[in-house]
């Protein structure tokens, strides 16, 4: 009797163990995502004074972005309402209450150039956020893409993954729909990278598992072109829609850190 009582002590500390290293990793991401903020406000303004005093009044817009077609939602007709955003989660935007598309995937070597490291990166550091509809009905993108071997730790306010074996450069710790670009390196990234790594198709005719016609739709405005090379720009608002009914854009906002 004791000997076991022993056996679920040890194994009871051992998960509080656990649980408090997960914690701790996710308070010093937080600190790091708070500190890549500054950094990259810092960098930015001093870019600008740069340019500014090299070519006058820089241009706006973000330079690391393609020019997009982008036309009026007014072509595709009347739009369905979108559900509600749903509870907000633990990194404080709203998680769908719909099925994922697809499984997060499983571990594979570099995908696109884009590799997976033992630490997060804050070289390059921004987020966008990914809506996916199926013949109108909301699927949910998971916690854990890009991340191997993912260390969850449930929270108030709903799964987060704190760790990991290691990160590609593009990955979602929460299944909110926020997808960290987090790089060694400055260059662009696309959507088409981020499903690479999710280790899914996407194209006109496809998003993941699904087939049919695709409407994207990027910061409230119709894409024109394959969804694979939509730009994933800081705070980009992207949505993509299979079949129909087609929903209107739904929104979220940016909590400061993200």
């Amino acid at each position: 009797m004791n000997h076991r009582k022993s056996a679920k002590t040890r194994a009871r500390a051992a998960r509080l163990a656990r649980e408090a290293e997960l914690k701790a990793k996710v308070e010093r991401r937080r600190s790091l995502v708070r500190a890549g903020v500054v950094a990259a406000f810092i960098v930015a303004i001093a870019a600008g004074v740069a340019l500014a005093n090299r070519h006058g009044p820089p241009r706006q817009g973000n330079a690391h972005a393609p020019a997009l077609r982008l036309t009026s939602l007014s072509s595709l007709g009347v739009l369905r309402s979108p559900p509600p955003a749903g509870a907000l989660g633990p990194e404080g935007v709203p998680v769908p209450d719909a099925h994922v598309l697809a499984a997060a995937g499983s571990g594979r070597g570099p995908v696109d150039g884009i590799q997976c490291l033992g630490n997060e990166q804050l070289a390059f550091h921004i987020h966008a956020h990914l809506t996916v509809f199926v013949h109108g009905a909301a699927r949910g993108v998971p916690y854990g893409v890009g991340i191997e071997d993912p260390q969850t730790m449930s929270t108030p306010d709903g799964i987060f993954v704190g760790g990991g074996s290691c990160f590609y450069w593009l990955h979602t710790h929460a299944a909110d729909g926020i997808i960290h670009i987090e790089s060694p390196v400055v260059r662009s990234f696309t959507l088409g990278n981020f499903f690479d790594v999710w280790g899914q198709e996407l194209g006109p005719d496809r998003v993941g598992p699904a087939s049919g016609h695709v409407t994207a739709l990027y910061n409230g405005r119709l894409f024109d072109g394959n969804p694979r090379q939509i730009p994933l720009t800081a705070h980009a608002q992207i949505q993509l829609e299979v079949g129909g009914p087609l929903v209107a854009p739904l929104s979220i906002a940016f909590p400061a850190g993200l």
